[in-house]
């Protein structure tokens, strides 16, 4: 490890525990525009108040995105640039009644913290913040440059982080990035992730008459929640099975390298079953390819909401003139929104549903590292070092969803995610939270991963 030692990382976490809790109760909701521009500002005085360079950056119709920037110490490698990314904004709190905290107020219970967007992401945040203090306390300074590169909309898409990205391509320029998440699994092994998954996100309506029918006319009438749940249903068999035409042969194949790196990753279906509940088979139970396969290498196409006609108490014999799904596309490497667009277009008319709109709503770009980059075994090792030679494992990428795309498009950096979550993190769910054991402990790496970086090949 550098020169600082754990009780003086812990010290420092402890100091700015309160500026953290305050960080936390900020209510940055992006889907409702909730506390944005004061979630930014506050960004900006956790990078400033350790001495960091920072700057609110503003696009029209967007919400702000936070640089900051530290210098390499006198004893540091200025040539070297390593930029983290981060998001202040946060899911919505509902549903309240399933909280048992409330939930923009930080509460530890058992060393363990609940809040919500404390997970994802804003202690990986707070812990960066805390490990380039511990380096700015020492005469050597930081071993490299860093920067920060922190936004508003993730939890909506981030639809203007390419936007940004192009029009200060410059002021974010480094040479790798460290992104914002990554968990400990069930069995307290760190996940070191390569890469993401993109989205395609659509909506898709149905309106079957001009209002809403007595049920008695359904002897001769048709309605729009039988026309969507069958066109949904032409989509994915009962054996879990995509069968839309196509659907499959825009898939880039994974390298050698990257099916090895899968075969080295361990993966318990018990531990995920009990992790969440699950009171089905996985569906690759039926699939032709294993759960790792599933989770880093292919799409998925996914019902994420369903609504028509009467759904409150009592009864209400009616047939609905409207429904509306939502459907949520998971994109690896060769997918592109426009192309997963076309192709369900395509299928919906070929079987007869050329009623049925379907409008993209949200849509990001899937993206891999390239497993031989040396900054991938430069990560790996500091983690290492941190949480033991057996507990961190490599991913190619998770099966989760962020705008790193553009970071490799614009930036051309190799990017590797690390975080403080653990298996029961609950993000986005009511009760989030992250142990703080584990919150120490990601102080820690990123010491040691800045120090691991100036020492590593460029």
């Amino acid at each position: 490890m550098s020169q600082i030692n754990r009780e003086e990382l812990k010290r420092i976490s402890d100091k700015n525990m309160d500026t953290f809790y305050n960080y936390l109760r900020l209510e940055s909701v992006s889907a409702q525009g909730r506390q944005i521009k004061e979630t930014a500002k506050a960004v900006q005085n956790l990078i400033e108040n350790i001495g960091g360079e920072a700057k609110v950056l503003e696009l029209e119709d967007a919400h702000p995105v936070v640089y900051g920037f530290f210098e390499a110490g006198p004893a540091g490698d200025s040539d070297k640039t390593l930029l983290f990314y981060d998001h202040y904004d946060v899911q919505p709190e509902d549903p309240l009644d399933e909280w048992n905290t409330a939930p923009f107020e930080p509460t530890v219970k058992d060393g363990i913290l609940y809040a919500r967007g404390v997970s994802d992401n804003k202690a990986n945040l707070m812990a960066r913040i805390n490990a380039i203090e511990a380096y700015k306390n020492t005469a050597a300074g930081l071993p490299v440059n860093v920067k920060f590169f922190v936004e508003g909309e993730e939890e909506i898409g981030s639809p203007h982080v390419d936007e940004y990205l192009k029009a200060y391509t410059d002021l974010f320029a480094a040479d790798v990035c460290i992104w914002e998440s990554g968990s400990k699994d069930s069995e307290e092994r760190l996940g070191v992730s390569a890469g993401i998954k993109g989205i395609a996100y659509y909506e898709a309506r149905v309106d079957s008459a001009d209002i809403d029918m007595h049920s008695s006319l359904a002897a001769i009438a048709d309605n729009s929640a039988w026309r969507l749940v069958q066109a949904l249903a032409s989509m994915r068999n009962v054996k879990n099975e995509i069968t839309i035409d196509g659907f499959y042969d825009i898939m880039t194949p994974p390298t050698e390298l990257e099916k090895k790196v899968l075969d080295q990753m361990p993966f318990d279906p018990d531990a995920s079953k009990q992790t969440y509940g699950l009171k089905q088979p996985l569906i690759t139970d039926q699939l032709p390819y294993s759960p790792k396969e599933a989770l880093a290498f292919y799409p998925t196409l996914t019902i994420s909401g369903l609504l028509s006609g009467y759904t409150g108490p009592g009864t209400k014999t009616v047939l609905p003139r409207q429904a509306m799904a939502k459907i949520d596309v998971r994109l690896v490497p060769g997918y592109e929104p426009d192309k997963v667009t076309q192709i369900l277009r395509n299928h919906l008319d070929k079987h007869g549903f050329e009623d049925v709109e379907l409008e993209l709503i949200t849509s990001v770009m899937p993206f891999r590292t390239n497993l031989e980059d040396p900054f991938v075994k430069t990560v790996m090792d500091s983690a290492k070092k941190v949480y033991g030679e057996d507990k961190v494992v490599l991913e190619p990428n998770s099966a989760g969803t962020g705008p790193m795309y553009g970071f490799g498009k614009y930036l051309n950096v190799p990017i590797l995610g690390s975080g403080t979550e653990w298996s029961k993190s609950g993000a986005h769910a009511p009760n989030e939270n992250i142990r703080l054991a584990d919150f120490y402990q990601g102080v820690e790496h990123m010491v040691v991963l800045l120090d691991s970086y100036k020492h590593s090949r460029k």
